[in-house]
């Protein structure tokens, strides 16, 4: 069975573990992109979240994964709210995917 999972600073992430995320509290981004490297070459994980500080920080590294099935990296806002990062990351995705822009009507 896989497991969800979540990458990001502690007041981000801590309240996952009551829902059963594997919870990464990490300091910086190099600490947060070993995590991420350990825990997709696990192979346990579906789904791995990464706040989108984070994610912004650690860019290139999630680029590695984005073309495996599993697991999907998903940004998502931390505790001091959106950033955007995350909502451009899903656009650019379905525009990949389509060829249009269907979230926001635009045409790249």
């Amino acid at each position: 069975m896989y497991k969800i999972g979540i990458i990001g600073d502690r007041d981000s992430v801590l309240g996952f573990m009551a829902l059963g995320f594997t919870v990464y509290d990490v300091k910086d981004p190099e600490d947060a992109r070993v995590k991420l490297r350990s825990a997709v070459k696990d192979g346990y994980f579906a789904v791995i979240f990464v706040t989108e500080k984070i994610a912004e920080a650690i860019e290139d590294e999630i680029e590695k994964y984005k073309d495996m099935p599993l697991p999907a990296i998903v940004s998502v806002p931390g505790r001091d709210g959106s950033t955007g990062y995350g909502m451009e990351n899903i656009r650019q995705a379905a525009l990949r995917a389509v060829g249009a822009d269907i979230l926001f009507g635009g045409h790249d």
